[in-house]
């Protein structure tokens, strides 16, 4: 299947790994690109410029197929080194990267200039034009039940996508809500070159998380998933447990007055010990509703593949039946 994004990412299939706290090593990319996907390597849980270079060098050693590295620009205290980060992307011979969060136009003439074709992944159509504006080459769109941080305005996908195709002239894929075949061809026709999935690619066999969070992941239905920190603005998707379902009480007690620092104990440092120990109630991690159409632990290659030809089923046989 060739689409504007697989064409401008040099890649086999419009399939895409988004970029995730402790879950986007050098294992995780390298299974995604070696089945013909692309593969992204999450830039901030590695934190420093020299621990990030050792990953790309790790994924180079298991793939010769392009991957990505994810860049997500937060408001911090203490900032990571993002000029050293961006250095050892474009030394380490990347050729794509992932933004997210804030605006990344401060480093894009770095990233282009290297030959890098940017895509940055956005809530609504504003910001997916606004990325257009300041030069990313393609969007990720992420629709209302992603995991993570779905932005503030609660559009779901099937509103969002063909909003954002009326509007875009560069590429895009669809974000949140993207597991299978049927989910990668409802987005081609709702006008995306492609999909990117997060929570369909923690459950596969190559992952690197405990496997209670891929027990968890397959266990959980489309209903298993709460929007934490919304009077803070900061609204997150995520995986329902012990620990969020107190901070849930939380909000509801301190109303307009809560602070992060009240609910800094279920969601600050909490990723080492879910995603590596699989301690499944020591915090809020970031899980989409698509958790409901995941029932299996396949590899990356299996996963894949059978997207790919359930995909040409669909096309080939039921849609086209319909004309007949």
């Amino acid at each position: 299947m060739k689409t504007r994004i697989t064409e401008m990412f040099g890649i086999e299939h419009p399939i895409i790994q988004g970029g995730m706290h402790y879950v986007g090593f050098a294992e995780m990319a390298a299974a995604v690109s070696n089945a013909g996907g692309l593969g992204i390597i999450t830039g901030l849980t590695l934190g420093t410029p020299e621990k990030l270079a050792d990953e790309i060098a790790r994924c180079k050693d298991m793939t010769d197929k392009p991957f990505g590295v994810n860049l997500t620009f937060l408001p911090s205290v203490n900032a990571p080194d993002y000029p050293g980060l961006v250095r050892v992307i474009i030394e380490g011979g990347v050729k794509a990267v992932e933004t997210a969060g804030n605006n990344p136009q401060a480093v894009l003439p770095y990233l282009k200039d290297a030959g890098i074709k940017v895509i940055h992944k956005c809530t609504s159509v504003r910001h997916s034009l606004k990325a257009q504006s300041i030069g990313c080459d393609a969007v990720s769109v992420d629709g209302f039940e992603c995991g993570g941080h779905p932005g503030e305005d609660d559009v779901p996908n099937m509103i969002l996508l063909p909003r954002a195709a009326d509007e875009l002239e560069i590429p895009f894929v669809a974000s949140g809500g993207q597991a299978d075949a049927r989910s990668l061809v409802a987005s081609l026709a709702m006008g995306a070159d492609g999909m990117n999935m997060g929570t369909r690619f923690i459950a596969t066999k190559e992952a690197p998380v405990h496997e209670n969070v891929k027990k968890a992941i397959v266990a959980a239905s489309e209903l298993d998933t709460r929007l934490v920190m919304r009077p803070l603005r900061n609204t997150e998707r995520v995986m329902t447990n012990d620990a969020v379902e107190r901070l849930l009480e939380k909000e509801r007690k301190l109303g307009p007055d809560l602070k992060f620092e009240d609910i800094i104990e279920e969601v600050a440092g909490v990723y080492p010990r879910i995603m590596t120990e699989g301690e499944m109630d020591a915090g809020a991690w970031s899980c989409g509703m698509v958790a409901g159409l995941i029932n299996d632990i396949p590899t990356c290659k299996e996963l894949i593949d059978r997207i790919m030809s359930e995909a040409e089923e669909i096309i080939r046989g039921r849609l086209t039946g319909f004309l007949n």
